[in-house]
């Protein structure tokens, strides 16, 4: 049986049949264990937000004929989730920790399936903004809750391994995104069109809701913190500045809101850092405790996810127009050609506890350099063959670079929890997330906005060609900043 992390205080969950119970003395509590049903239920709960991220791309274009939206309004589906998603982490990570994290998980499920309903059932374009915020939201409040949950429930290998799965699941996520909005578009299920990529999470957080009753045991901090405000309002007002003019100002056409908008970026970031940093001097417990930020591990990780996930951000979106709109496949012939990209990143990540074991963190530096070059194999195929390129001849291209992602997430992942201690796991996992899904949003952003720009003037296989060197770019950054790395075994 797993001990019980210091400063985390086990709920015992409700079995579903009562059976006798040995005495125990009073002063004992038991552990909580998460076994391999709870594991599988929670990571199904992180699946989700992270698929419906992506998901949408490939429904655009069905959501933009039945309900007239212009560009600005499919920019909004998108970024209003992302925004209401990163704003909220955070503080879906605190609040879980104090009044618990199996019930923060339930919630923010539920709330998850009502809010896939409302889109599914969305008549106008304004209604499906709301509602995809309001979705985004729900996904703040249980994502943080399994890294959380994880972090005390599982120790050495068990956790290990745990930690491996959450890393598979996360990049996962991402591609099987949009192979399944692909197929679920392409199928046209009962005539349902776009509304089915959101209609299916309904049966799926049914049968989440009823596994995660009987197999999450459910834990929070020993000590458990107040809701910092200044804090909280301070990282809202500095994410939603940055992220809400990067992803809706393209299609705006940049207007002078955009601007005044990312010029109050750095301020709300600087009052946020020393509002927080005012609030530890004074024996406050800060919604991000600069603590948290002095752990190297989690400092130095932190530096290096930034710009991947930048970069497999904006790679995913750019991909998914290259292959439909540049390339002419239809939704579902999209999705197989990134097929391969998920099983190699499946398999790297499974693969990525015994190779620790034997490389230590060195492992995400050889995963970015075969991450660099599958991406630099897909650069030449597309050059040479365009553009008469079905999924075959891309296999091997973004099979390489999914290997070499699934070697770097997992890892990374985990080296930056290593040291975070067990009652400030939903403090720390909440900031990594945040930090991820933030800069996923920026990739979309940045890089989405550079290829579409392009595209007019130099075409698409221009503009997907510059992009790619671009994120070459970022991969050698992220092969540069893993040389810093603490070694792990």
């Amino acid at each position: 049986m797993t001990q019980t992390p210091v400063g985390d205080t086990p709920v015992r969950s409700t079995p579903a049949r009562s059976t006798p119970a040995r005495s125990t003395p009073a002063h004992t509590a038991a552990a909580p264990h998460l076994g391999g049903l709870g594991l599988f239920t929670v990571l199904l709960g992180a699946a989700l937000p992270l698929i419906d991220f992506f998901i949408v791309n490939v429904a655009l274009p069905s959501i933009e004929h039945d309900l007239s939206a212009g560009p600005a309004l499919l920019e909004l589906v998108i970024g209003g989730y992302g925004v209401a998603y990163a704003v909220l982490l955070v503080l879906g990570g605190r609040v879980g920790d104090s009044l618990g994290r199996r019930r923060l998980f339930l919630v923010g499920m539920a709330a998850f399936g009502v809010t896939s309903l409302a889109c599914g059932l969305a008549p106008n374009a304004w209604t499906l903004v709301a509602a995809r915020v309001a979705q985004g939201a729900a996904s703040a409040l249980m994502l943080p809750q399994v890294l959380a949950t994880i972090q005390a429930t599982t120790e050495g290998p068990r956790r290990a391994r745990a930690m491996s799965l959450y890393g598979a699941t996360g990049g996962l996520s991402m591609v099987a995104g949009q192979i399944l909005g692909g197929v679920l578009v392409a199928a046209d299920l009962g005539g349902t069109g776009w509304r089915a990529v959101f209609l299916v999470n309904v049966p799926v957080v049914i049968l989440g809701l009823v596994l995660a009753v009987r197999s999450v045991p459910d834990t929070r901090a020993g000590r458990p913190a107040a809701v910092d405000v200044p804090g909280t309002l301070l990282l809202a007002l500095s994410l939603v500045s940055l992220l809400l003019p990067l992803t809706e100002g393209r299609a705006a056409g940049w207007p002078l809101w955009t601007w005044i908008s990312l010029g109050v970026f750095p301020v709300a970031a600087a009052a946020f850092y020393f509002t927080e940093r005012r609030a530890d001097r004074l024996g406050r417990i800060p919604l991000v405790p600069p603590s948290l930020l002095r752990l190297e591990s989690l400092r130095r990780g932190l530096m290096l996810l930034l710009p991947f996930s930048i970069g497999f951000g904006g790679f995913m979106f750019v991909l998914a127009v290259t292959l439909q709109q540049g390339l002419g496949m239809g939704p579902v012939q999209a999705g197989l050609a990134l097929a391969p990209m998920a099983v190699a990143f499946f398999g790297a990540a499974l693969a990525g506890p015994r190779l620790i074991t034997r490389f230590g963190s060195r492992i995400v530096t050889a995963g970015g350099v075969i991450q660099a070059a599958g991406i630099a194999l897909l650069l030449v195929t597309l050059r040479q063959g365009w553009p008469d390129l079905g999924p075959a001849a891309l296999t091997p291209g973004v099979a390489l670079a999914g290997l070499g992602q699934g070697f770097q997430m997992p890892v990374l992942m985990r080296l930056m929890l290593s040291d975070v201690p067990a009652d400030r796991a939903g403090a720390g996992g909440g900031v990594m997330i945040t930090a991820q899904q933030s800069a996923v949003a920026i990739g979309v952003a940045t890089l989405g906005s550079l290829f579409l720009a392009l595209v007019p003037t130099a075409g698409v296989r221009e503009a997907v060609s510059t992009t790619l060197l671009v994120q070459l770019g970022l991969i050698a950054l992220t092969v540069l900043l893993s040389l810093r790395l603490p070694r792990m075994r």
